[in-house]
């Protein structure tokens, strides 16, 4: 199983793991209460229930690079472009725009 911390800008905003099932997406409880959070996404509004999905939920499928970036990530990363769980967390630490997925230890 591996997760990543999703931040908003500089909020931390919930995590995403992937199971043996598929994928979970939870909006961290303290981010909720605040007033300047924002949704991570339209399709994906803030509510405290987790989103569960059997495949990468397009929001953070869209975070991980294509064309020749992804070309380099499977070659010298040596991550197949399958592994979306895998890109996601090598490649979206420091993305465009506002979203950011980091690591987390097992």
């Amino acid at each position: 199983m591996r997760k990543g911390k999703v931040f908003y800008k500089d909020l931390f905003a919930g995590i995403i793991s992937e199971e043996e099932s598929g994928y979970i997406f939870t909006y961290e409880k303290e981010y909720l209460k605040l007033k300047e959070a924002k949704p991570i996404s339209l399709t994906l509004p803030m509510k405290s229930q987790p989103y569960e999905n059997s495949f990468m939920f397009p929001f953070f499928d869209g975070l991980i690079p294509e064309g020749w970036l992804l070309h380099i990530a499977e070659k010298n990363w040596k991550i197949d472009q399958r592994d979306r769980m895998g890109l996601l967390l090598a490649f979206c630490k420091d993305c465009i725009g506002a979203v950011s997925v980091i690591p987390m230890e097992e």
